[in-house]
């Protein structure tokens, strides 16, 4: 068959529609015709799920034989609700206490796994304590015979020793299921400012889906005697920890090989604690299903320092090259590439060179002299900083920001970090920033076509740093900060919390981004948020439309007062939903809509030509990657909303009638 199977029988049982997570299904009763007269079939707010309610549900249901699960609520609870009417027909939870309390991946995480063997039926979860969780996916009571009493607590057992109260180790993310094999990655708190320069390792498992044992790890840094282990100089691999798995896992059951997005190990920004290129970090690593060992791996930085972490999934397609049938694994990533590479062998469709890059001056670094450079297809956002990139509404502005520019340093991809100091530069200047280009939300894929969707964003940040003020706070050489404010703590500065701060905190620029603004308007011209048609079988750009409403900040600003300002999109962490015709994505902000209500959009797009064909309303931003299914002759479209002063809440949208 070529491509995916997408979500098969007008359910949606994986996170991904399916495990290549192509995010389609075929569906086509919601169409380019009636897009915009969708109605809200049922909303189910998660307040009460926890002690306080959420505002940052990132969660994609699941639907499975007429049932919606989900994840909700601060206490990451899983519910299962009547997918015509939204009614909640069990809910499991568990009070983890001071482990939940203290653990670095909490609210309600991404969602769930289902397995099935045709008899019984799980849904497994990780809570924000690190335990995978068994329940009976019809009475939501835990399989007692799966781990100890239905859980597998996945601090032990893992090949180091990891406090059970405090270790610094979680997921956001769903485990995978695959031929009866539950993987479960690792995730972190930011790595912009670390505790320190040794840390938990974010090692990767594979457990028996029906007894809870342990299959298989993979040292994502390897030990001695493993491959790669030479590439960490200085015996770093001894005390470096992260490099976990945070995003979504994608596996090709046929192929027996499943594929890991792996992130940079700790130390976002400052690497000389850790010399040498670092295998695994920031690479993507192809593992046999059934016994972890390695059969390829391709690196995308060496020795990172931008915090560019694998941040989503990997898609798997069946493309046709020069006439030949060829499996392919697609990777989008933060700094706006998609490497596509032959999933049995590893080998790139198209050229990745190695290419000279600026070394820096930052004391007691180890700097790689190359990178590798995707040659195709081309990148589908800007990379790098120049002169050319800043705001130019007006000569004015312009002038404003190449002087604001001069304080930092910049230059293309790869330019690195540089001491922040009050006589300059600042830092660096670098877009993508930490979040993007592409997030956790990553793409989807049209089989019919061959073509990725991704949404992207066009964000700049500041990088800095600076020696921390107390070695209690990090015994690192240097952390992420500025001179003119000091050490930088924000949410999403980096590492796997670079995809997971507050919303607020994504679209202002993380890092600091927020006082890149020249009278309030973004330092950078738009578009600021966008939507990329990618012909995966000649790895070209078939269309590129801006995604997400001009914002009022910038309709009403009175130095663009007159001005025609087309379209500038949204900058923000979203994902994209194919299906037979369209492909829809709500908006990250919250805006003035053309309803005239505050508020988001909810758009369709047509998916061979980008035309916009239809806008529903969503009281808050999309906060999760949206969803769809067929019930009783009626398709739904589900997505997960919240933001700002909007707690979390799952709307599903069904037509008349």
């Amino acid at each position: 068959m070529v491509g995916q199977s997408g979500a098969t029988n007008g359910e949606w049982r994986t996170y991904g529609g399916d495990l290549g997570h192509t995010r389609y299904s075929p569906l086509d009763q919601v169409n380019a015709t009636n897009f915009s007269a969708l109605e809200v079939a049922w909303r189910f707010k998660t307040d009460k799920l926890g002690p306080r309610p959420e505002f940052q549900l990132e969660a994609t249901p699941l639907m499975i034989n007429g049932i919606v699960y989900s994840t909700a609520g601060t206490r990451r609870a899983v519910v299962a609700l009547d997918g015509a009417t939204g009614e909640m027909l069990w809910m499991h939870s568990e009070i983890e206490g001071p482990r939940g309390a203290n653990a670095p991946r909490q609210l309600s995480g991404r969602g769930l796994a289902y397995w099935t063997d045709g008899r019984e039926s799980r849904i497994l979860y990780v809570t924000p304590g690190y335990r995978l969780v068994a329940l009976d996916a019809k009475s939501g009571a835990i399989v007692s015979s799966f781990g100890v009493n239905g859980i597998v607590d996945l601090k032990k057992d893992d090949d180091q020793e990891i406090d059970l109260i405090t270790g610094e180790v979680g997921l956001h993310s769903t485990p995978v299921v695959a031929r009866d094999v539950v993987i479960v990655g690792a995730a972190h708190r930011s790595g912009g400012v670390p505790r320190g320069r040794s840390n938990v390792k974010g090692y990767v498992r594979g457990f028996d889906v029906r007894t809870g044992k342990r299959l298989w790890i993979f040292h994502t840094i390897p030990s001695p005697g493993e491959f790669g282990n030479d590439s960490w100089e200085k015996d770093s691999w001894t005390y470096t920890g992260n490099a976990g798995v945070w995003a979504q896992i994608s596996v090709d059951e046929e192929l027996g090989i499943a594929y890991l997005p792996v992130e940079l190990p700790t130390g976002d920004y400052y690497g000389g604690h850790r010399p040498g290129n670092g295998l695994f970090g920031e690479s993507l690593v192809a593992v046999d299903l059934h016994t972890g060992k390695r059969k390829w791996h391709f690196q995308f930085v060496h020795h990172g320092l931008w915090d560019m972490d694998i941040p989503c999934a990997p898609i798997l397609a069946d493309i046709n090259v020069n006439g030949r049938i060829v499996k392919v694994v697609a990777q989008p990533t933060k700094q706006s590439w998609l490497y596509v590479f032959d999933r049995i062998t590893g080998q790139p469709i198209w050229p990745i060179d190695e290419r000279p890059v600026a070394k820096g001056n930052v004391p007691g670094e180890w700097y790689a002299p190359t990178q590798p450079f995707v040659t195709k297809p081309p990148a589908f956002d800007r990379q790098g900083v120049s002169v050319d990139d800043l705001i130019d509404f007006t000569p004015e502005l312009r002038a404003e920001a190449v002087k604001l520019a001069a304080t930092y340093r910049i230059g293309p991809i790869f330019t690195p970090p540089t001491v922040s100091t009050l006589g300059g530069p600042l830092g660096t200047l670098v877009l993508p920033s930490a979040t993007g280009g592409v997030n956790w939300p990553g793409g989807s894929y049209d089989p019919d076509t061959h073509t990725v969707f991704v949404y992207s964003q066009t964000n700049v940040s500041p990088l800095g740093l600076v020696a921390p003020p107390d070695v209690k706070l990090s015994d690192m050489n240097f952390v992420q900060g500025s001179a003119t404010s000091g050490v930088r703590r924000t949410a999403g500065s980096g590492g796997a919390s670079g995809a997971d701060a507050a919303p607020a905190a994504q679209a202002a620029g993380e890092g600091g981004g927020a006082g890149l603004t020249i009278q309030g308007l973004p330092l950078v011209k738009p578009p600021y948020g966008r939507i990329t048609a990618i012909d995966l079988d000649k790895g070209a750009i078939k269309w590129q439309i801006a995604h997400g409403e001009t914002l009022d900040a910038v309709k009403n600003h009175p130095a663009l007062k007159g001005l025609a300002i087309p379209r500038t999109g949204q900058s923000g962490i979203i994902g994209t939903l194919t299906t037979k015709s369209l492909v829809i994505a709500g908006e990250s902000r919250v805006t003035t809509t053309s309803t005239g209500q505050r508020g988001a959009m909810l758009r369709a797009y047509d998916k061979t030509n980008g035309k916009e064909v239809g806008a529903v309303y969503i009281a808050a931003p999309q906060s999760g990657s949206p969803m769809t299914y067929m019930l009783n002759g009626k398709q739904y479209i589900v997505v997960a909303i919240s933001g700002g002063n909007y707690s979390g809440e799952l709307v599903a949208f069904k037509l008349p009638g």
